[in-house]
């Protein structure tokens, strides 16, 4: 949710005087300009933040992550941290709440649906077991933690082809190259909500300068089905082609965010719409396609989403990475 430099080219911009620690063993992307000119630089208190970060390999390893962190956790206490932040991540709902497009009726996830625990994979659990951990810490230590529940942050400047892109970037990229059809993963009926960048980084210094210390859904709750986001981004490209439904990575069935803990707590929830934010990252891909297809590229390999899997390797480069 939000790895690889996405989240934190942004917020970490305008997250003064604090560290940023990622353990993802790839380096991060440079830094990226502001996705919008909205945001405006916000001083917070002395903090240390972990982000969100990709999985490394197999489920396993997720549970190698929730040991990284405790070591983390007892070294910002060590130094004297007073306030942690934690990207935490929606997949810690449990599995059994998402299995209908329309979560049975609820209007989102909320905060206290994630007991007892079931997410769907490792992922959330390690997720789940790394905000217990710091609430603990907190409780044991006094070193505060705040922890933001990222539901599907997009927007300009993140991953937009490769098979590490999310569905936005994924649907933008297929309608700017895509001529007879718009491939598709699954019947298109799974919904999710998207949030936009903007809103993510004011959710998280609004949360952060705040006196909450539980965890706390950042996400919109515009819930929207795959076919809808389709046709909508389609509108915005003025194109109106078929969907192509083939075999793919479904995830969920469906998935919102619940806000009315985030506009008691903060007074204040994510209010960019999907339209909106939609536009700023077509317009964003569309100036990539461009670059790409000027450097020799097939624009044919941009209409179609690969599965990536995970390489597992029995030796360490690192040393020999950081000679260089």
């Amino acid at each position: 949710m939000g790895g690889m430099g996405f989240i934190q080219s942004n917020h970490s911009r305008i997250l003064y005087n604090s560290t940023m620690i990622s353990f993802n063993v790839s380096p991060p992307p440079p830094p990226t300009p502001m996705s919008s000119a909205r945001m405006h630089p916000t001083p917070s208190p002395p903090s240390l933040g972990h982000r969100a970060g990709r999985s490394l390999g197999a489920h396993a390893m997720a549970f190698h992550k929730c040991a990284t962190r405790q070591v983390m956790a007892e070294a910002g206490r060590a130094a004297g941290i007073k306030r942690f932040w934690y990207a935490s991540s929606a997949c810690i709902y449990p599995e059994h709440k998402q299995v209908k497009e329309d979560l049975d009726g609820a209007i989102g996830l909320k905060e206290d649906d994630a007991w007892p625990a079931q997410p769907q994979d490792a992922y959330g659990l390690e997720k789940l077991m790394t905000e217990e951990l710091l609430m603990h810490y907190d409780s044991d230590f006094g070193m505060e933690a705040r922890i933001g529940r990222f539901h599907n942050i997009y927007g300009p400047f993140g991953t937009w082809k490769g098979g590490r892109e999310k569905a936005p970037a994924a649907f933008c990229r297929k309608a700017i190259t895509a001529t007879t059809e718009f491939e598709m993963w699954g019947n298109g009926k799974q919904t999710r909500s998207f949030c936009y960048i903007d809103d993510a980084v004011e959710g998280i210094l609004r949360l952060m300068v705040s006196d909450y210390k539980k965890p706390l859904n950042i996400g919109s709750d515009e819930q929207v089905s795959m076919n809808d986001m389709a046709q909508m981004v389609m509108e915005i490209g003025g194109k109106s082609l078929p969907i192509k439904h083939i075999p793919g990575p479904e995830g969920v069935r469906g998935r919102n965010s619940d806000n009315t803990l985030i506009k008691q707590v903060l007074g204040w929830a994510p209010s960019t719409s999907l339209r909106e934010g939609l536009g700023y990252t077509y317009k964003w891909i569309s100036s990539q396609v461009d670059d790409y297809v000027n450097a020799g590229n097939a624009i044919e390999t941009l209409t179609t989403s690969t599965v990536v899997g995970q390489t597992m390797t029995d030796k360490c480069d690192m040393g020999s990475k950081a000679a260089k």
